[in-house]
């Protein structure tokens, strides 16, 4: 491996770290509240970072960052921590999609920078819908059937109706601030030449 490869294996191996320890972080950012059904919901700021991660560092460290950061702290709570293996698929989700648009769509296909705007909205948007979906699917079956043992759609659908709204402001919250984060973020490490040693 050549010197070059080497700097960015290195440079993308260190903000892949420092992304995975703030989504770990981020996650104690939030507001816990108990439901009707399936236990509880939490209003959350850790999606702004899932969603970054993917757009800073791309698709697959990305995917390591959201996932690991998501799911260490999964294992830190009483609430979640038989979840953590499937936090770690569903949010590691999230950073991957937000990279697979910017890097795959984007920048290789429509050659547009990585620090522009609308690339990055269109990406943490993808981002949130594909989570949005994949986590209705775990609270149906897995909430809903598995820890409620719920036997009718009607229930599973109650918990899923249940969360719906704090899905939908992490998702928001995430569609407003990972763009403006990543534009800003990406021009620094323009800046500073280290913009080429990441994805």
């Amino acid at each position: 491996m050549n010197e070059s490869k080497q700097s960015k294996l290195v440079v993308k191996l260190c903000v892949t770290a420092m992304m995975t320890a703030l989504v770990f972080l981020s996650n104690y950012l939030r507001i816990t509240m108990p439901i009707a059904v399936g236990g509880v919901t939490a209003f959350t700021l850790a999606n702004i970072l899932c969603a970054l991660s993917g757009i800073l560092v791309g698709p697959w460290w990305g995917f390591v960052a959201a996932g690991l950061g998501s799911a260490l702290y999964d294992l830190t709570s009483p609430n979640y921590v038989a979840e953590a293996p499937i936090t770690f698929f569903t949010k590691g989700m999230y950073g991957m999609v937000a990279g697979l648009v910017l890097y795959y769509v984007f920048v290789r296909l429509l050659k547009k920078e990585k620090d522009s705007y609308i690339p990055q909205l269109v990406s943490a948007i993808c981002a949130a819908v594909a989570y949005m979906i994949v986590y209705t699917v775990k609270v149906f079956f897995y909430n809903g059937m598995v820890i409620e043992g719920y036997t009718t759609a009607v229930q599973c659908w109650a918990i899923v109706i249940a969360k719906l709204p704090s899905t939908l402001v992490n998702g928001a919250l995430a569609i407003i601030f990972a763009p403006i984060l990543g534009v800003a973020l990406h021009k620094a490490l323009k800046a500073a030449h280290l913009d080429r040693l990441l994805a």
